[in-house]
């Protein structure tokens, strides 16, 4: 399996090891190709989402704190 470096906001990090240490996932190893996997599979079935904001700024769904996978 190929390695992939990437860096992502301290928030993101932080939400990704709350879902580990809650037990939704073994590993953030396994969080990440996940959550991945779902976000691209989510992006093929809805296509690209043409709104003003992004979603590191006003979250998936409009509201700060609130991220959807």
């Amino acid at each position: 399996m190929p390695t992939v470096e990437i860096n992502v906001p301290d928030h993101i990090e932080m939400q990704i090891a709350q879902l580990v240490d809650q037990g939704e996932f073994l590993s953030q190893e396994e969080a990440i190709e996940q959550l991945l996997s779902a976000g691209i599979k989510a992006y093929k079935t809805s296509g690209p989402v043409e709104e003003e904001g992004t979603f590191e700024d006003e979250g998936m769904m409009g509201h700060e704190d609130e991220y959807v996978f």
